[in-house]
Order: structure tokens, then sequence, then C-alpha cells
């Protein structure tokens, strides 16, 4: 493990786009020297919401015009009773932005900066983001996460070209916020894993500085989660940096493999369905936070197992049925425009059955040393959960409301959202997925020994 620090900087100097990154308390003060450093000499124009304007924006616009730069009116958005990552939302920015020619300034969290980088993106234009929270990764990924037509899908665009992080600001934060990002960096644990088998059955090549960015210090950034629940400067430091070099490591490589897995995708049924808790949507981080635990659950089963054997004796098992699938796609999702993208998401993993006995012949072939470096990359699941109980982080999925019975058909659901090859499919390559789902939910399973608890985490509503 090597200092955040010096990982960040090899991050940046990694990253396709972004050129410029202030992590420090008091960093605002820095924004007008960070876009005379990009060479930016023009008017500039913020997007916030009520909350992050009171937080931060105000902060920024007096620095801005200390500074004696051009300011355009601020787009405040507002929507109730939260504002979510809506494409329509996103294009109305897009279009103001493309009027004024600004330079977007998008200070906020998750959501705002989704709908900026994608209203810049139509907009042809750069954007700085000034984070107000430890909340979440995409800060400095290519790519927003958008509910467009009711799916959750990200949508192409480029990430900011500088990032200021004021940690006097981030500090200020609703605690529940650092508990989301958490939830979010918890996450990379799976994608890891994930991406480990997907490069091994010759489903998605390994890239190694990428997966070595997050990787290697992914641990060490989650080993800290009571000190962030404390509000400590220097551990929301590293989580900061933890959470942008995921970002980064999404950047160099171009799409968000490094930080996304299975765990995600448990994640996403749940948003698309406008998960809510107490009457407000659960947040991102909350959901990921446990799916995260779900799936070092499903891991800890299949490595248990015979694989090698199981591989070798399917071998050359019958294609799908893949009219039971597109049945399946149909009773899992109520709304027709969910089954039309998962149609297409699974559309295109059917495009790669015929490989299924290659896979599992690589499978079987590599097992071995495959198992011990999927067991380095993981933690154990009940350590996962202890680490986010500390930094008061939804760890069980009745901190969601979502009850297990629930829990056990979206393990099944969540393969068929995206097209990425992750455990979920390797379980049912190999004809395991429902027999790995009712053991973790036996008596004696996983699930069966942690029954619903009563009282719900306080950090799983969204902003």
């Amino acid at each position: 493990m090597r200092d955040s620090e010096t990982v960040l900087e090899q991050a940046i100097r990694s990253a396709s786009v972004t050129r410029s990154v202030a992590v420090d308390p008091d960093a605002i003060t820095r924004l007008p020297h960070v876009l005379r450093t990009l060479g930016y000499t023009g008017a500039c124009q913020l997007v916030a919401d009520p909350d992050t304007m009171a937080a931060a924006g105000n902060r920024v616009l007096a620095v801005l015009r200390s500074a004696n730069v051009a300011i355009e009116e601020a787009i405040v958005l507002t929507e109730v009773p939260r504002l979510k990552p809506r494409a329509e939302t996103a294009r109305d920015v897009g279009s103001h932005l493309k009027a004024t020619g600004a330079l977007p300034i998008a200070v906020g969290a998750g959501v705002i900066n989704d709908i900026t980088k994608y209203a810049a993106e139509l907009a042809s234009l750069p954007y700085v983001s000034v984070a107000t929270a430890a909340s979440m990764d995409g800060y400095a990924a290519s790519g927003a996460a958008m509910l467009d037509g009711g799916f959750k899908r990200t949508l192409a665009c480029a990430p900011p070209i500088a990032i200021v992080a004021d940690l006097d600001v981030i500090a200020k934060a609703p605690a529940r916020m650092a508990a989301w990002g958490y939830g979010d960096l918890a996450g990379k644990v799976i994608a890891g894993a994930d991406w480990i088998l997907a490069d091994a059955v010759g489903e998605d090549p390994l890239d190694r500085n990428a997966f070595a960015l997050v990787q290697d210090n992914v641990k060490e950034w989650l080993s800290r989660s009571d000190r962030i629940a404390a509000h400590d400067i220097e551990a929301l430091r590293g989580l900061v940096n933890g959470l942008l070099i995921a970002g980064f490591a999404m950047q160099a490589h171009g799409n968000s493999r490094p930080a996304s897995g299975s765990e995600h995708q448990i994640s996403h049924v749940w948003e698309m369905e406008s998960l809510t808790v107490n009457g407000e949507p659960a947040a991102h981080g909350a959901c990921v936070g446990v799916g995260a635990v779900a799936m070092l659950a499903l891991y800890e089963w299949f490595l248990a197992q015979d694989v090698a054997a199981a591989a070798s004796e399917h071998e050359s098992p019958a294609d799908f049925d893949r009219r039971a699938i597109d049945a399946e796609v149909q009773a899992s999702f109520p709304e027709w425009s969910l089954v039309e993208s998962a149609r297409t998401e699974m559309s295109a993993k059917l495009a790669r059955a015929g490989a299924r006995p290659l896979r599992l012949r690589a499978l079987g072939t590599a097992w071995h040393g495959l198992r011990e470096q999927i067991e380095a990359t993981l933690v154990p699941s009940a350590t996962m959960e202890q680490w986010l109980s500390a930094c008061g982080a939804a760890s069980h999925p009745a901190d969601l409301g979502v009850p297990l019975t629930k829990l056990a058909a979206d393990y099944r659901r969540a393969r068929l959202i995206r097209r990425r090859y992750t455990i979920l499919d390797c379980l049912e390559d190999l004809g395991w997925l429902d027999k790995a789902i009712e053991a973790l939910f036996a008596s004696g399973g996983f699930w069966g020994r942690r029954p619903r608890r009563s009282k719900v985490a306080a950090a799983v509503n969204a902003s």
C-alpha cells in the first residue's frame, strides 16, 4: 500500500481529461488559481441545488468575484421531494449552458455532478467539479449515472477538467453522506473480484494499471471507518482520495469496470425501483454497501465449492433457453421501459452464450490459482458488515427496508440489467445460481443466520 496522496498523483497522470485536483482544507480559495492553470479566462456558471449553494456555492461565488472572474447567474435546481439525476433535467441545463457558453462549475455531490457532467457534454463544454461531500466515486469518472426513461444507465460524457474538494466543507456535510461514499468504496472489493473472474474466462481483459490503482489500496482506505464517522479530516482525506482514485481508474480505463461489479447491479435494481426508506429515496452508496455484503456472501459460498470439477463436468452444456430468459426479464420488471432496456443488455450477453463451454474450460483450468487470487482480493462478509456499521453506513438489507425474500429474488434480477460479466453470470454458467441463492437463505446460510433487524440505519436516504 502506498500513500494515498502519491497514488492520487499517479492517478491524475493517468487520467485522460482531468488536469488539476485540489483536496485540502479551504481548497475553494484555490479555484481561481486552478482556472488560470487551465488557461481559462472566460465566464463561469454554477450549477447547484439550494443546499449546496448554502454549503459551498456562495463561497465559490465570493472567491471568483474577488478574483474578477466573470459569473453568469447560477442555475439552482430544485425538485420535490429530492433532486434526481434525470436525463431530461440535464438536457434542460445543457440548453442553458449552450446559450451562455460559460464554463459550468458543478457545486454539489452525486446528483449535481452527474447532471452537470451530462449537461456539459450536451453543450460541448468542459466543466469543473466542486465536491461538497465524500459521498460517491463519480466526481472523476467518465460517464454519468442517469435516470433515462426510468432506467438507471450510465450515459457517455467526459469527466471534469478539474476537481476541487474542500475538506472543511466535506467535514461539515451530514455524516450520512460520508457513509454513502464509504459504501460506494466498499463495492470496489467486489468489482475487483468480478473483473478477475471475467478476465480468467475470457470475457473482459484485466487492465493491470487501472486495477492496481484501486485494488492495491482499497482495503487500507476502508480500514478507518470509525475515524470517518468521527469527521476526522485526515480520514476524510483518505476517503476522498480513494473515491477520486476510483474515478480516475475508470477514466483511464474508459468505463466503470475498475469500480463497478455485481454489487452495483444489485444497487441499480433497487434504485430503478425507486426504493425508499422512511418515504425518501435510498442513497446509491447505501445500496452499494449492502450489495457488497450480499456479493461477498455469494463469493464465500462459491469459493467453498469444487469449481474445477463442476466446470469439467459442464464442458458442453446445453444452450441458454432464450425464451425462458425473455420470460424472466418480463416477469422481473413491472415497467415496459425497464423490460426493453433489460432485453437490450441481455441480448448483448446472449450474443456470447456460445462461448460458455470455453468459459467453463478456462475456469476449470485456472481455478487453483484463480481461487487464491480472488480470495486475496476479497474481505470476509462479516468484516465488511462491521466496517460499514462502524462508519454509520447501511450494512444489512433491513437497513434499506428490503426483506430477505426480496433480496433472494434480486440476486437473479441483478444479472439481467447489465451485460457485464460477474459472479452472477459465472454461477449461471455452472447452473449453480439458484442453488447458491437457496444456500445463502437456508437456516444455516449467511442470510439465514442474519434475520431481519428492527432498527433501520440513519444513513440510507439520498440528499
